[in-house]
């Protein structure tokens, strides 16, 4: 029999699937029935069976036989598509047979242990942010061994630094006890220790390291005890309630200042419970209604006797009314009194379920007969005397008022504005003062009018109407001019600091999230400020110049504010011309795409490329979009130049891929605008974008807009599409991981700020591993941007990051420079082994 057919019997023979291997790694021999490979489409090589990650390393081994072997690592089989992975311990080794050198490989499947250990790893992690989520601190106490153990949440409780040691010396301990508690925690402690269930949990005070006593809820037990029963091992948990206790005398003191405050003003107390019929009064009650504290008060009893027919129907309906719907009402009736005479009675009740389930009422009775009486001879004399005028001033006063005000936000009109206005200048500069004028455009009004409807829109305006007028001064004058604008006019006294100070306060007010059935609404606000001080000012000069202060503060980024200068004359005009240029180069499709590329962290491989807009000026040359975005904005054309870009991106990727230029995808921006857009699908379906090939990054803070349901409609649809979504500018917002689930991304760009110093600084190190955890534990690719330099790469390399990008790798470059870039692959020059010099960035 020859050798190799012994060889191929030993092999089918042995437990451990062993394979013969040729010097470069293909296979010569490999068991028939060996499970591990049935899957796997190429079983010709090692390099077929083994996952890509490990073939440098195989290839090392190989390289260098005799210095590399016998060669041993824990490796990952190469996959199928949606197989789970497979995990073995490869060992290649060289053994002589029949005179000659061969090389052999065994895989032993650790598959099943790896997964028990990241289970194991995965439950303690659950248990300790548990914890540590719950505010609890750990302790165990091994009386064998006199080790003490407190983790962080206990030490912090009492002040204790984590490298300091532990007081193991029970007595000692004692010491730090309160002296009001330290007897009964003794108690509690021992009979814990006992098994006793009724101490399991205990209170007390501890001293601070600091000096001040904290409350302290110990739960413990005995979990280990020697031969005769003596504990020797007690693990337990502590929790710091010193805030709870605060409440609890804070509560305390309360209720004996409500007990004074009742004595003192006279107030009969009750309590009726709807579910037995019975009722308690106090005192004070039996006083009020002349009734003996030897009656019995039930619900539908005596009391009801005691309260005018006249007034009882009434009463009856308005309790049975409030009691159903559980809200607090206030009553007043006339009691009679066993005299025949009677009382006029106020009352005020608050419904409410107790503890027990039972439905009850708590309330408060107080005689009123002489405040009434006072009341309706002051209200006849009051009726008497404005009887003649007062159909004929309302009347006036509603005519005035409905001509000068909004009647939605009830502020004064454009109107009233213009017909004050001058008044209020005059009045101002005779003061020796002048006037400022903040004009206030909302930003995104009319995306929550289109989307959300006209109702929404409605109370968003009434919102923004009443918080000007809470945070104007009194002496101001707040203004609806129209649609979503608003006009603030104060009295100037020459510092334009304080006007900043309120635009500023505005702007941050408005930007707060308004929560409005069952939507979350978004606004934004752009301010222009004009100022004049001196009685040769024109007052409709200043409203003018505030409309163009606004303008300038909307072009330049919204959600600011801007004050009116000489110079905005000249920047309206040369943003006109960019404007028509802007409009002219969409014509003569003069946007072009350049690309840059992102690498796979661990291997430098080509991992995508991302399309990133150029303006090709005619006179100007190549213009990034910080020279004409902000104006584009303004234009609403960023969609265009978007749509534009995706066009020739795809046509250009098929054009690498017919070249042989292994790019996996594309990646192309989306902006606000356009991801809101509802015609946003109908207009990529004439596109052929190739599934999988494409992803559309949105900037952070664009997906976190939880009101927009035409947004996500958009993006649960181009996921359907096969295109991913991608995260851009990632940590400089204000994601959060429920926003992250349910966008869904496939990739988490981490913006270059986060990454600049990463080489230096530890606390930044720390911080990309926790961005690069998350993304790892929801299926989230991470890419650095900025990799500026050979350390950055080094750096993320090491923190596990996906994919890397910068100008330390390659830097934006235009379609025709692409080919040459791939087959030369220059950033494969890149030295790791040390730091290189620091690239400066360019666009």
């Amino acid at each position: 029999m020859s050798v190799n057919r012994v060889l191929s019997a030993i092999f089918e023979s042995l437990p451990v699937p062993t394979l013969e291997l040729g010097k470069d790694g293909q296979v010569l021999q490999i068991p028939e029935h060996a499970p591990l490979f049935t899957a796997l489409p190429d079983k010709t090589s090692i390099f077929g069976l083994v996952h890509k990650d490990h073939h440098p390393a195989i290839k090392a081994a190989l390289a260098n036989p005799e210095q590399q072997l016998p060669f041993s690592a824990d490796v990952r089989l190469a996959t199928v598509d949606g197989a789970q992975d497979v995990f073995v311990v490869l060992s290649i080794g060289r053994m002589e047979v029949d005179g000659e050198q061969r090389l052999f490989a065994q895989l032993t499947d650790v598959t099943s242990q790896r997964r028990r250990e990241n289970a194991i790893a995965f439950r303690e992690k659950r248990w300790d942010s548990a914890l540590v989520s719950a505010g609890l601190g750990v302790w165990d106490q091994n009386f064998a061994t006199g080790e003490m153990y407190g983790s962080d949440i206990w030490r912090q409780i009492r002040g204790i630094r984590n490298d300091s040691e532990l007081e193991t010396d029970f007595e000692r301990w004692a010491q730090k006890i309160h002296p009001d508690d330290r007897e009964h925690t003794l108690h509690c402690i021992e009979r814990q220790n006992a098994g006793d269930p009724a101490y399991a949990v205990f209170e007390y005070r501890e001293r601070h390291e600091d000096g001040r006593w904290v409350w302290i809820e110990c739960r413990g037990a005995c979990v280990e005890r020697d031969e005769n029963g003596k504990p020797v091992r007690i693990v337990g948990t502590d929790a710091d309630i010193s805030q709870r206790k605060e409440t609890e005398h804070q509560v305390e003191r309360i209720s004996r200042s409500l007990k004074l405050a009742l004595e003192a003003s006279q107030v009969g107390v009750f309590v009726a419970n709807f579910d037995t019929g019975i009722t308690v009064w106090d005192d004070r009650m039996y006083e009020i209604m002349q009734i003996e504290r030897s009656e019995t008060i039930a619900v539908g009893g005596l009391w009801e006797t005691r309260v005018h027919p006249d007034d009882i129907e009434r009463v009856e309906k308005n309790v049975e009314y409030h009691v159903a719907r559980m809200i607090p009402f206030s009553e007043e009736y006339r009691a009679i009194m066993p005299d025949g005479s009677y009382r006029y009675i106020r009352a005020r009740s608050l419904p409410f379920i107790d503890s027990d389930g039972q439905k009850k009422m708590i309330g408060v009775n107080w005689d009123v007969t002489a405040d009434v009486a006072l009341r309706n001879e002051l209200e006849r004399a009051k009726t008497l005397a404005e009887a003649r005028n007062r159909e004929l001033e309302t009347a006036k006063t509603r005519i005035e008022y409905n001509a000068t005000h909004d009647d939605l936000t009830d502020l004064p009109n454009r109107r009233y504005l213009d017909a004050m206005f001058d008044g209020f200048a005059r009045e101002s500069f005779a003061d020796g003062k002048g006037v400022g004028v903040l004009h206030v455009d909302l930003d995104r009004f009319k995306q929550i009018n289109d989307t959300l409807g006209r109702k929404t829109g409605d109370m968003m305006l009434k919102h923004i109407a009443a918080l000007l007028k809470k945070n104007a001064r009194n002496a101001d004058f707040v203004a609806h001019v129209g649609g979503d604008e608003f006009v603030v006019i104060s009295r100037f006294s020459g510092n334009q600091r304080k006007l900043a100070l309120m635009a500023d306060r505005l702007i941050k007010e408005i930007r707060k999230p308004v929560h409005f059935e069952g939507h979350v609404c978004r606004l934004g606000a752009s301010i222009g400020i004009a100022s004049s001080y001196g009685l040769t000012s024109d007052a409709k000069q200043i409203l003018l110049n505030a409309d163009i202060a606004l303008y300038n503060a909307k072009k330049r980024g919204r959600n600011r504010y801007e004050f009116f200068s000489a110079d905005t004359q000249d920047i309206l005009i040369n943003t006109k011309r960019m404007s028509d240029d802007i409009l002219l180069a969409l014509e003569r499709d003069e946007f072009i795409p350049f690309y840059q590329f992102r690498f796979d962290a661990q291997t430098l491989d080509i991992a995508g490329v991302e399309t990133l807009a150029r303006w090709q000026h005619p006179e100007k040359g190549i213009l990034t979009p910080d020279r004409f975005l902000a104006i584009a904005e303004d234009l609403d054309v960023v969609s265009s130049i978007d749509a534009m870009m995706l066009d020739k991106a795809i046509k250009d990727f098929k054009a690498w891929d017919m070249a042989g230029l292994d790019v996996p995808n594309i990646s192309v921006n989306v902006s606000s605008r356009r991801l809101h857009d509802p015609g946003l699908m109908k207009s990529l379906s004439n596109v052929d974008i190739p599934p999988g090939s494409v992803s559309f990054e949105l900037l952070e803070s664009i997906f976190l807009d939880d009101s927009d349901e035409v947004a996500i409609s958009n993006l649960r649809q181009l996921r359907d599409m096969g295109i991913d979504i991608e995260i851009d500018d990632f940590g400089t917002g204000h994601a959060s991981i429920v926003s992250l689930l349910k966008v869904s991304p496939s990739v988490l760009k981490v913006d270059r700020q986060l990454v600049r110093t990463a080489p230096q600084s530890s606390e930044q190190r720390k911080l990309l591993t926790s961005i690069i955890d998350i993304g790892r534990s929801l299926g989230i690719k991470v890419v650095a941007e900025g990799v500026e330099t050979a350390a950055h790469v080094r750096v993320l390399q090491k923190l596990g990051c996906d994919y890397l990008q910068g100008y330390a790798l390659c830097r934006p470059l235009p379609q025709q420079a692409i080919i040459p870039f791939v087959q030369s692959q220059p950033w494969r020059q890149l030295n790791l082994e040390s730091p290189g010099p620091t690239r400066k960035r360019a666009f």
